[in-house]
């Protein structure tokens, strides 16, 4: 089943590949928008396949890639007070509905790299009624000139373009980029520098029972995500002390691997469709959508390769499981064999002994029979 699965998403990778050299190439002025409507042609029909895969792969009649073999958790916009931006669960987390708790939540800028000569990074604060997420960032400052400077905010890992504050007053008021803010009079001259985004909060997760799943103090999020005891949740930098009520729904494979009860691995199975891999409105016949393309297209990359190494370490996993398995068998086929099975030298040497002591009668019996056919032979 894993196989099947792995192997579904193997092609699945291969269109995304595809995919991407359409979109570099639909980026270059060198094509004209005629051009760039013929790449979309075949970016539609890519979407489309990637969609047949994720329906369609099935082992034994179970569809692997829909989504229907997932752990899901759910955050319904209403109740989302604590403004989560996502939330997972494990394999082992019970279908119910449960409730998040955060308190002590801050956010700060740490792990400055690539210091620019021009740039006082202590000063660097973070707005938090922005949209700034917790990930790692790269500032430039350019074209500085007296009090004014332009600055461009990017995604530290995949080079995305976020921001971007044009002739900003560097002296008073500081230079704010995608709610980043450098403090007034911190920059001097050009220069760049990288740094990651931190949320730290206390989490608290129980169940409609109120019974505690997770208590945990002083988490801090590693590119926008808190992991503890098989949950991970996504957060922005609007984190608030509240609560937020999560559905989380269970349908992970279950993989009996002993002989006893509940001695079972489970697996779940992400949905792989385009718009689960976010890359189903992605269009290339303009210049500009080209780019962003380049960038959704990586996203979903990564997306598939991570769900493949899942299923390649569960594959491995289970492999180690089988050779367990069968030392086990035989050992306990030896066991039973010693209770139930003979003795073959044993019984062979007391066969062999019984044999001699036969031997042995017989010569003495034929012995004792022939003195009185000599008596016999005398009398005669």
């Amino acid at each position: 089943m894993i196989q099947t699965a792995e192997g579904a998403l193997n092609e699945t990778h291969s269109i995304l590949q595809r995919m991407r050299e359409l979109a570099v190439q639909a980026s270059n002025d060198t094509q004209t928008d005629a051009d760039r409507g013929e790449i979309q042609k075949e970016i539609e029909q890519l979407k489309s396949e990637i969609d047949r895969i994720s329906s369609d792969t099935e082992f034994n009649t179970k569809k692997l890639l829909d989504g229907s073999l997932q752990v899901k958790g759910e955050l319904p916009t209403a109740s989302n007070s604590a403004k989560l931006m996502s939330i997972k669960a494990g394999n082992d987390v019970q279908t119910g509905t449960y409730t998040v708790t955060i308190a002590n939540s801050s956010v700060e800028a740490v792990n400055f790299e690539d210091k620019g000569t021009g740039v006082t990074v202590s000063n660097l604060r973070i707005d938090t009624n922005s949209s700034v997420l917790s990930r790692s960032y790269r500032v430039e400052i350019t074209n500085v000139s007296g009090t004014a400077a332009t600055a461009t905010l990017y995604d530290a890992k995949t080079g995305e373009k976020i921001g971007l504050a044009t002739n900003a007053d560097v002296s008073s008021n500081g230079l704010t980029v995608g709610g980043i803010t450098i403090a007034a009079n911190s920059i001097s001259s050009a220069g760049s520098f990288s740094f990651d985004v931190q949320v730290t909060a206390d989490v608290r997760i129980t169940d409609a029972g109120n019974v505690d799943v997770v208590n945990k103090t002083g988490l801090t999020t590693t590119n926008g995500v808190i992991e503890v005891d098989g949950w991970e949740i996504g957060v922005d930098s609007q984190i608030t002390n509240e609560n937020s009520t999560a559905n989380v729904t269970n349908k992970a494979i279950n993989f009996h691997i002993g002989a006893n009860q509940d001695q079972t691995t489970k697996l779940d199975i992400s949905e792989m469709s385009t718009s689960a891999l976010n890359i189903d409105g992605i269009d290339v016949r303009t210049q500009t959508g080209a780019e962003s393309a380049i960038t959704a297209i990586n996203r979903a990359i990564e997306t598939v390769s991570a769900e493949r190494s899942k299923l390649g370490a569960i594959q491995n996993r289970l492999e180690h499981t089988i050779n367990n398995l069968g030392t086990s068998a035989e050992n306990l086929t030896a066991s039973e064999s010693r209770i139930r099975d003979v003795d073959m030298a044993k019984e062979m040497m007391e066969f062999t002994k019984m044999n001699i002591l036969s031997q042995a009668a017989q010569a003495m019996l034929a012995q004792a029979n022939q003195m009185p056919q000599n008596v016999l032979q005398l009398l005669r």
